[in-house]
């Protein structure tokens, strides 16, 4: 670069030399880039901009100029009037402890160089915007004054500054940004006066850095006043707080102090202090409660959010997932979302502790209170307008069994139609699996099942719970699923949604069909994802046995052959699976208490007992859907000895749909029948299924064979789900149509498993959970076999009868007439297992497979 004659070299002051050498020893530089004199442009003055003005700033961009090989900051500009340092800051400094700004400080040294260079044609000078972030790294956690101290949005002081200097600044990070060339920017500007240019300068150079601090520490929500104000200045909230004050016939100030108070107690109050210093808290928490927390795939996530407006949507188990999420997210780097809670959770203490740390609070309902589902929609509005990250559950609270709920749509809806009020950065739902192996919440979740009523969170409660820091929850695992954009689903389902209305109240026409098919595909995503722990295994396969109970050489080989079954067939790329061996996993199991080993002479057995087997269900039922396919051939023959391949596949078919309802699997028909096929020549290749008649025939070893033994504790898996699918058909078929509501329908089928749980000592509550009853009836609905007549009560074709003769095949007759005779019935009961087919030409699914199989037996082995 040529010497520029405007520039002169000068010697630093004597103090700033001192107190540079005194600094030293605390301050290590990390440039961003690390050879930042690539940036700069040849012949012309270097001035570089700073965010603050403070002589500690000064001090560490000398030294990272110093050790880059950059001009120094300290050199003379000759400008009109007088020579200055090559520095200066957007804002200057005043007070010792808190700090205050004044903005009018970059507008005299940026007038002054622009009216050098409108002196001298041939002078440019490159302005170098420059951040300067001490100890902004989300991971410091060395002390506890290091993250209150740490970089934020506030203003502080010069002794919080010292004070940061001191506890962080070995952890200082200077980002040298692109040069501004002024000569060009004069150019560009033709018609600006001196004046304006300044200003417009000034205000580019803002927005830059505050877009750089964003990007490092996340959006500036510290003031909530500023987002609430925002709110109530949107015209529907105007006009809400306008409908209001004329509906209730009250004062507009009244309504509009209504409208803010429900801001207010809606909004988060974002701080970073308070988010760093939960942090350093929480990592000892995590320490006293669990073995390790792992994340897997977050690579990804890192890669495609940039530029998108991301929404984490995980699964909801615990309590711990929203803190778990974010310190995760906080520790490695990425700005915490703002959370969506329920106002139970907004206690005294704990409330604004989450509302510091990026939680809003939500109703459970918005009925009958139009402002506040007003206020709500525009608050979320902003967040989604202002690129705040956002997390929220969309099963709408924590599943009691394990399993994924079905999802409620409202936050999807409100999410979507805020960005299609203003799609300025495109969005991007991130699904999250969370794997627990013991959960705290596991004995109230047993509790609320089995009739008692869910606890009310409160103070006490919580202080109550403490309690639990005494166990341990081993480890905790957060699988990201593949992400999912919210664009292509729209240009899919609306070609033309860009042209939609921008006002806050429209509807499309597609709009709840796109929502739908949103949750859909996060809720499969995130089964995707999951993570398969020792415990989930060991559920798999001891919750399948009547007793709870297996020989060890037993377990040891059905925990073999379901880790290899999926590891053989990986159900997706994004599945994570133990890498203990069995033995490893049975001893695991009986650190964690969850197994107990009976010793004995001819081989030692494990068991699990009492309320350690339901809890373990919810485990099972984590990844239950992981082995449905298995599941339903290992099904096909619990009570045939021999079946057609064809068979398998045709019934499989028809069940799937209420699989796939329940446990959100990914395929279509064809999908899951190849998946079928699949684990058919699995389970041949490893000898426990024969084929025989060119594959057409599929045959199980006796009862008394370890294959056939494998196969059933494998079938058992998902028994009760087709014990509950036949329970809800038997009860209206048993009945008749036109008798019976679908609510009576759900009553009966509840009671009916209820009754059935406890003569049999079932271990599973989700066996009689009433959601899996009315999500059963609604996908007998969409497939048209049941509907509702005009007086409310359910009719039904004759497809309906057809299943409870196809359950034949699956359910043993014992099984199938203990569930008719506690079914109830009115007028119309009858034994359904003694119907003769609807056509005398017709015969059973039952028969018909056994009449295949006996033909292809004689055809070629010449006997039956």
């Amino acid at each position: 670069m040529s010497a520029d004659p405007h520039v002169h070299v000068a010697r630093s002051p004597w103090w700033f030399k001192l107190l540079g050498r005194l600094l030293e020893p605390w301050v290590r530089i990390k440039r961003d880039p690390a050879e930042p004199a690539g940036l700069l442009r040849s012949g012309a003055a270097v001035c570089y901009a700073i965010e603050r003005d403070g002589t500690s700033d000064a001090l560490i961009l000398e030294r990272a100029c110093r050790e880059a090989g950059l001009p120094s900051p300290m050199q003379l500009l000759e400008l009109p009037g007088r020579r200055r340092r090559s520095v200066f800051s957007l804002s200057r400094q005043h007070g010792w402890l808190f700090g205050r700004t004044d903005s009018r400080g970059p507008k005299e040294p940026i007038g002054q160089m622009i009216r050098a260079i409108e002196a001298d044609p041939e002078r440019d000078i490159q302005v170098i915007p420059v951040s300067i972030y001490v100890g902004r790294a989300p991971n410091r956690e060395s002390g506890w004054f290091s993250v209150l101290f740490a970089e934020n949005w506030l203003v502080v002081g010069r002794f919080r500054r010292m004070l940061a200097l001191l506890l962080n600044g070995r952890d200082t990070v200077v980002h040298f940004s692109e040069p501004v060339s002024l000569r060009t920017v004069l150019s560009e500007s033709q018609g600006l006066t001196s004046e304006r240019l300044t200003r417009k300068i000034a205000r580019v150079l803002r927005t830059h850095f505050r877009r750089i601090r964003a990007a490092v520490i996340g959006p500036d929500l510290s003031h909530r006043r500023t987002v609430v104000d925002a709110v109530l200045n949107a015209q529907p909230v105007r006009d809400a707080v306008a409908a209001t004050a004329s509906k209730e016939n009250i004062s507009h100030a009244k309504a509009e102090r209504r409208a803010r108070d429900f801001a207010l107690e809606i909004a988060a109050d974002y701080s970073h202090p308070v988010v760093r210093s939960t942090s350093f808290l929480l990592s000892n928490f995590w320490n006293k409660l669990y073995d390790g927390i792992a994340m897997h795939h977050f690579d990804k996530v890192r890669a495609a959010a940039p530029g998108h407006e991301v929404i984490y949507v995980p699964c909801h188990r615990s309590h711990t997932d929203y803190l778990l999420l974010s310190y995760q997210l906080h520790h490695s780097g990425v700005v915490p979302p703002h959370i969506a809670a329920g106002v139970n959770l907004n206690l005294p203490v704990v409330g604004p502790i989450l509302r510091r740390g990026g939680a809003f609070f939500l109703r459970r309902s918005f009925k009958g209170n139009a402002m506040y589902s007003v206020v709500f929609n525009e608050y979320l509005a902003q967040l989604v307008d202002r690129g705040v990250p956002l997390e929220y559950f969309i099963e709408g609270g924590r599943s009691r069994t394990g399993r994924l709920l079905a999802p409620r749509a409202g936050m999807l809806v409100m999410t979507l139609r805020a960005f299609l009020r203003a799609p300025r950065r495109p969005v991007l739902f991130q699904p999250v699996y969370i794997g627990y192996e013991k959960l705290m919440e596991g004995k109230s979740y047993v509790g609320e099942l089995t009739g008692k009523p869910k606890e009310k969170e409160s103070l006490l409660g919580l202080i109550r719970g403490l309690k639990v820091l005494r166990q341990r929850y081993g480890h905790v695992t957060l699988n990201f699923g593949e992400p999912i954009l919210l664009t292509p689903m729209l240009d899919a389902a609306a070609p033309d949604w860009r042209e939609t209305t921008s006002e806050a109240d429209s509807k499309p026409e597609w709009l709840n069909s796109v929502v739908d098919d949103l949750a859909e595909k996060i809720q499969v995503n995130i089964n995707r994802a999951a993570d398969v722990n020792p415990i989930n295994l060991l559920a798999l396969a001891i919750l399948a046995t009547p007793k709870h109970a297996m020989a060890e050489n037993d377990l040891l080989a059905q925990l073999e052959l379901t880790k290899s079954l999926f590891q053989e067939l990986p159900y997706s790329d994004r599945v994570t699976l133990t890498a203990m061996n069995p033995q490893g996993i049975i001893a695991y199991g009986e650190q964690m208490q969850w197994i107990r080993r009976v010793r004995h002479p001819l081989g030692d057995v494990l068991v699990t007992e009492g309320e350690q087997a339901v809890l373990l269900s919810y485990f099972r039922n984590n990844v239950l859907h992981l082995n449905a396919a298995a599941a339903w051939v290992a099904a096909c023959f619990l009570n045939n000895r021999r079946m057609s391949r064809s068979s398998v596949i045709r019934l499989g078919k028809i069940i799937y749909p209420f699989i796939q309802g329940e446990l959100f699997l990914p395929w279509d028909d064809e999908g899951f029948a190849k998946q079928v096929q699949d684990t058919i020549e699995f389970f041949v290749r490893r000898g426990i299924l024969e084929a025989s008649s060119e594959g057409r025939v599929l045959e199980r070893g006796p009862g008394q064979d370890d294959g056939a033994y494998q196969l059933r504790v494998i079938a058992r898996s998902m028994l009760q789900a087709f014990e509950r699918y036949y329970i809800a058909i038997a009860a209206l078929v048993k009945n008749g149509p036109h008798t019976m509501s679908a609510g009576e329908l759900e009553t009966a089928c509840t009671l009916t498993a209820q009754r059935l749980g406890m003569l049999n000592e079932l271990s599973a509550p989700e066996f009689f959970d009433k959601a899996l009853f009315r999500g059963f009836i609604q996908k007998l609905r969409e497939a048209k076999v049941v509907w509702t007549d005009d007086n409310g009560k359910l009719d039904f074709a004759e497809a309906l009868e057809d299943m409870v003769r196809d359950a034949k095949v699956i359910l043993a007759r014992e099984v199938r007439h203990s569930i008719l005779k506690i079914t109830p019935g009115g007028d119309n009961e009858r034994d359904l297992d003694a119907r003769p087919p609807s056509d005398p030409g017709e015969t059973t699914a039952e028969s018909l497979h056994d009449r295949h199989v006996a033909n292809e037996h004689q055809r070629h082995h010449g006997e039956h």
